[in-house]
């Protein structure tokens, strides 16, 4: 079975560098990210296009690769959490979180028991045609699927300290975009209200012992908050990297021809 590498290099205290994808639909996409020397990558099915059977292709191929697929689920349901899980995530992110109970509810279902109620679903393909007993493989992916909860408004912010305390959270991630909106200055990503929510977010995580995780734009904004304590950082997505290296790329093709 297969050790969670994003996971691995956390714990080691690294930060762990990937990026978003949800409207490409091509299992190269894993490959690329692996082979340009990310660590993960971040399946987007709450606001991107793919159909399961997308997200079913692009964790396969990523499972051939080092690169870790973590998949974002559109809501907080067991059917699209264990889904996700049985055909090989290595991790979950949970979208616009802040009751803390719906929260524990949700880890739980990522957990096969005695830490939660999570069905045995997983066949030889999820678990690498291992030959291991039941209990070896449940223990196994209750340690290394990665737990990763939202914070994107106000009123998550403000229990920031009572979802970090819910057993099982690996992660918080700052949703910049739905945060700075919730903060009253939507898109204003460099405002000094987003940064002191984001850095109070930081020091729930440190206080906790969870890591601070955030999906950013592009690298610039990445580099400062792995300056700033950042662990597990997002940078762009598929069409932001296509977009920008199509422009790129155009505007050279029209210098040289003037």
């Amino acid at each position: 079975m297969r050790t969670n590498r994003t996971k691995h290099l956390l714990r080691e205290g690294k930060i762990a560098f990937g990026s978003m994808i949800g409207h490409i639909r091509s299992p190269e996409l894993p490959r690329m990210f692996a082979e340009a020397g990310l660590d993960w990558i971040f399946i987007d099915t709450e606001h991107g296009c793919y159909t399961i059977e997308t997200v079913q292709d692009l964790v396969r191929t990523a499972l051939l690769t080092p690169v870790t697929p973590i998949v974002r689920v559109a809501d907080l349901q067991y059917s699209l959490i264990c889904r996700c899980l049985d055909m090989g995530a290595e991790g979950i992110i949970l979208p616009r979180v802040e009751d803390p109970d719906l929260l524990a509810k949700a880890i739980s279902w990522m957990k096969f028991p005695p830490q939660g109620v999570r069905g045995f679903g997983l066949s030889s393909p999820q678990a690498g045609y291992t030959s291991a007993s039941f209990p070896e493989i449940m223990e196994h992916y209750n340690r290394e699927t990665l737990v990763v909860l939202q914070i994107e408004t106000v009123a998550a912010l403000e229990r920031a300290d009572e979802l970090a305390s819910a057993r099982g959270v690996d992660a918080i991630m700052i949703g910049p975009a739905d945060l700075s909106i919730s903060l009253g200055v939507g898109g204003e990503f460099g405002h000094p209200k987003l940064a002191a929510a984001i850095d109070k977010v930081i020091g729930v995580c440190e206080s906790h012992g969870v890591w601070p995780a955030i999906q950013v734009r592009n690298p610039q904004i990445a580099k400062t908050w792995a300056r700033r304590g950042m662990k597990l950082i997002g940078c762009g997505t598929d069409l932001i990297v296509l977009w920008t290296a199509m422009q790129s790329m155009a505007a050279e093709l029209r210098a040289s021809a003037e």
